[in-house]
């Protein structure tokens, strides 16, 4: 458990069994909780011992807690944003301008591009402000989660505005003639025309928001389920945030304010990460998070809002409570990608696509092989972190040490394959916050999505066949 040992193909055991447990039972907790279990087994480990020690490593980290504090401090704003009434506000200020429910898809897409900078921030702020609306026009959760889903991580790919662009940049720096971080963004920014799967996510995600393109697959069934029926849920779904958050009511006789309890948060957010991107390199969102509910505080207690120190507390643990069945996803999937991670899942699935490689194919390759890593690890930047290192020096071998088409079009392909598999991964972190900020089934996200991104991954995957052969 401790080192990485190659199982082979059966390294990938752990994650098939929660993939067919999950769309079998529509258990997420359940599927995940068995596929630790079989991947600490096949580790040779007794499971009691097996899962302490997967739990201590995999959720005893910096990653983990950061990201359980930021998913914390969603939960607290969401509760104060209830109690304010700025959700209803904003409903009722919106629908006098949306009436209908290609309008209201339409803006939950357009929101997800506005807020281009993190792609954690991004579904869980978008999906309470949005769900309202999508909600009154019967418009179903699956529907919004994917909605929430391309408009994050996809369009933080394609704006070098944000941490993403800094980290691929990063990692670029030391291969061929990109000597520091400066070039490497400057890289990344001549790449980002290639990066076939997030321009055609983001795209088909708009044309299927106003219902250009209809809804096919799954994602149909639901669609016609909410409207036909008005269930925004299927029976028997498990909403991805707790009933806490539902049961708060906004302090009946008094008047909110959208600018201060609403809009003022937010741009808090927004200033601090992008200024904080700007002037140190480093977007800090979970400081963000905090500044805005310590802004919260402050002034909902100043506007009356809470009956006491007791309430304010109470309120805030209601929205901790809240995001409690996310945080246990995320954490099962962080146990599970560590154990698959251990098996050596990764080396394997390198070892199997490294035989089929030609300067050709070698930007097909690369984009089949990130969507298996970050599907089968859930992350986009640790598919990032393992494939350029294998990639890079390849293409830059065919190019003679310089940035020449194969290159760049070899970065989209790494960019783009991350994004794939994260976008069909159930293990994904992003996938599972969309779900908590649309209040959808985690299970029924995944499904309904999946036909989607496969279908941005073909189309992907055929541009990059024709780019591959062209630039050899």
């Amino acid at each position: 458990m401790d080192g990485t040992i190659n199982y082979g193909i059966i390294s990938l055991i752990p994650i098939f069994l929660t993939l067919f447990l999950a769309f079998k039972t529509k258990d997420a907790v359940f599927s995940l909780i068995i596929g630790c279990l079989t991947g600490v087994v096949i580790a040779g480990v007794d499971p009691a011992t097996g899962l302490s020690q997967l739990f201590q490593k995999a959720l005893g980290n910096a990653d983990f807690i950061w990201v359980m504090m930021i998913e914390v401090s969603i939960g607290i704003m969401i509760a104060f944003y209830f109690r304010a009434g700025v959700i209803k506000a904003f409903g009722d200020w919106a629908a006098t301008r949306i009436r209908s429910r290609r309008a209201a898809a339409g803006f939950g897409w357009l929101l997800g591009i506005f807020v281009f900078f993190s792609d954690y921030f991004s579904p869980l702020f978008s999906g309470p402000i949005v769900r309202p609306l999508t909600d009154k026009y019967k418009i179903s959760r699956e529907k919004l989660a994917y909605l929430l889903d391309s408009g994050s991580a996809p369009v933080c790919t394609l704006i070098p505005l944000s941490g993403w662009a800094v980290y691929i940049a990063g990692l670029l720096k030391g291969y061929g003639p990109i000597t520091n971080v400066g070039e490497g963004m400057s890289v990344f920014i001549r790449a980002i025309p290639y990066n076939f799967y997030g321009w055609f996510a983001v795209i088909l995600t708009g044309l299927i928001a106003y219902n250009i393109v209809p809804d096919f697959g799954p994602m149909k069934k639901a669609e016609l389920r909410a409207m036909n029926e008005g269930k925004v849920l299927r029976d028997g779904a498990m909403p991805l945030i707790g009933e806490e958050l539902n049961q708060i009511e906004p302090l009946k006789g008094k008047e909110t304010s959208l600018l201060f309890y609403l809009f003022i948060p937010v741009l808090i957010i927004i200033s601090i990460a992008i200024g904080t991107f700007i002037f140190l390199g480093s977007t800090k969102i979970l400081e963000a998070f905090f500044a805005a509910v310590m802004y919260q505080t402050i002034a909902m207690t100043i506007g009356g809002y809470f009956k006491g120190v007791k309430d304010g507390m109470d309120l805030a643990v209601k929205g901790i409570k809240g995001v409690l069945p996310a945080i246990m996803i995320l954490a099962l999937a962080y146990s599970i990608n560590t154990i698959s991670k251990s098996l050596g899942a990764q080396t394997y699935i390198i070892s199997i696509t490294k035989s089929w490689m030609t300067a050709g194919m070698l930007p097909v390759i690369v984009f089949v092989t990130g969507g298996l890593i970050s599907f089968f690890t859930g992350t986009s930047w640790g598919t990032y972190a393992i494939l350029t290192p294998f990639a890079l020096p390849i293409a830059m071998s065919l190019s003679g040490d310089t940035v020449s088409t194969v290159v760049l079009v070899t970065i989209g392909a790494i960019v783009g394959g991350g994004l794939f598999g994260d976008h069909c991964s159930p293990v994904s972190d992003t996938t599972v916050l969309s779900s908590l900020g649309a209040s959808s089934d985690h299970i029924d996200h995944v499904t309904t999505q999946l036909p989607y991104a496969l279908t941005v991954g073909v189309v992907a995957g055929i541009f990059f066949v024709i780019l591959g052969t062209m630039s050899v």
